[in-house]
């Protein structure tokens, strides 16, 4: 489904992984076994390739699979690279000095003897983002604390936590009240009983509030999130500390309520759409027709009203909330502010570059299909690194030329110095 308006609106999930870009870099997925991936703070690092369209490929690296900026985790390592035993034990000793100073069985006792308190003893530190035990109060006097925790607030906590809004790492856009009570009364209409909720606290919240209000709700709710601070609010089968990049358990060893763009209303951007993809029939999923959508009986789906039907293309073709134009040269619809651009052959901004890089393989240069995908990868490869083997003995060569020219004028210092004193000698005697 594509939340559109503020909303939602649906489309089929076929499980394709999206089309990569002309350049930049890549996540490599090893064709047979590999090696275990080294560990970052966030678990399993991810084997990324540097690809430039036209250019042989660079060595491969490990890198963070949460954090796409090297301030939020530093690790770094080629892929042929080898590590002494000393640079490994202290890689280890950092990655525990990263993760959350409690264990999750310790969150949970804490959480029992938080909830037995006195009302007047509950106390929920702004700075630290904790909730406190009065042993704890000493350490936290000279910060910011709210008194009197309710359970009604312990049962939002996504109220309580301030969110992470760093884009390049774990930013947490949160969904609205209105977007969580439509999927939670969906759930429940169409028979389900077990949900996972992965990175979607506020939904667990309404899911478990739900269920405990009315009995006819009768769903179970499992939240898997990358962010620990939710630790301290759930018992062991409610609440799991995941990476959903990496597919990692730390403990195993639509609209966003707080994003300006996406918010509901005007002052979003072009009500831009949030998406959930679902296999559920599309059908099925009936969306409020006072929010501004409607039924296509062609498509046989919700749809908004400006996604009008397209005779052409034989779908309902918008994804934004906004009605968009059918191209004749292209053959599909396109965005209502582009156009057709004679030079590169597509619908594209009015003041886009046309000497830009075009969609295609970088090894071969067929447009139906990418890198990755290519027949031809092997013989890429080994180009690669026979011109990697290339430029290393020039540079190695470069190197020898260097030193052996220094070697060569530090000779002729000394011999030049050696001369001055044999004259010296002479004009003495």
């Amino acid at each position: 489904m594509a939340a559109s308006r503020g909303g939602l609106e649906t489309e089929a999930a076929d499980g394709s992984s999206g089309c990569s870009g002309s350049s930049g870099v890549e996540v490599v997925f090893p064709s047979g076994p590999a090696a275990p991936a080294p560990l970052c703070p966030h678990g399993p690092t991810l084997l990324f390739v540097k690809v430039n369209q036209g250019k042989e490929e660079t060595r491969r690296f490990y890198a963070c699979s949460a954090c796409r900026d090297r301030k939020d985790c530093s690790f770094f390592q080629w892929e042929d690279e080898k590590l002494s035993e000393a640079r490994l034990a202290a890689r280890e000793a950092y990655n525990q000095s990263c993760q959350p100073p409690l264990s999750r069985i310790q969150c949970v006792e804490r959480l029992l003897r938080f909830v037995q308190l006195p009302l007047p003893q509950r106390k929920f530190c702004r700075r630290c983002q904790q909730l406190l035990l009065p042993d704890d109060w000493g350490e936290h006097g000279e910060h910011e604390l709210l008194g009197e925790v309710s359970m009604a607030q312990l049962q939002r906590p996504s109220q309580l936590l301030h969110p992470l809004e760093n884009k390049k790492t774990n930013a947490q856009y949160l969904f609205a009240d209105r977007t969580c009570h439509f999927l939670v009364h969906l759930l429940s209409t169409l028979g389900f009983r077990r949900v996972l909720c992965v990175g979607t606290p506020r939904l667990h919240e309404l899911i478990r509030l739900t269920a405990a209000d009315d009995k006819k709700y009768d769903i179970k709710s499992l939240l898997l999130d990358i962010d620990s601070r939710y630790s301290q609010f759930y018992m062991e089968d409610s609440f799991c500390h995941y990476n959903m990049f990496n597919h990692h358990f730390f403990d195993g060893k639509v609209d966003y309520d707080n994003h300006a763009l996406y918010k509901h209303g005007k002052t979003g951007r072009k009500q831009s759409p949030v998406r959930i993809f679902t296999n559920i029939p599309l059908h099925k999923v009936i969306l409020p027709t006072e929010e501004g959508y409607r039924f296509c009986p062609l498509c046989q789906r919700y749809v908004s009203l400006e996604n009008q039907h397209c005779e052409h293309c034989n779908s309902c073709t918008s994804k934004d909330g906004r009605k968009w134009k059918h191209c004749f040269l292209c053959r599909k619809c396109v965005k209502p502010s582009w156009i057709h651009c004679s030079i590169c052959g597509h619908c594209a901004v009015a003041d886009h570059s046309c000497a830009g890089p075009r969609a295609g393989c970088f090894i071969c240069g067929n447009s139906d299909h990418k890198r990755s995908t290519c027949p031809n990868t092997c013989l890429s490869r080994g180009a690669n690194k026979a011109v990697r083997k290339q430029k290393q003995r020039k540079s190695n060569k470069m190197k020898m030329e260097a030193t052996k020219g220094q070697s060569m004028n530090q000779t002729s210092v000394i011999r030049r110095k050696k001369r001055r004193e044999r004259v010296h000698q002479y004009l003495c005697s």
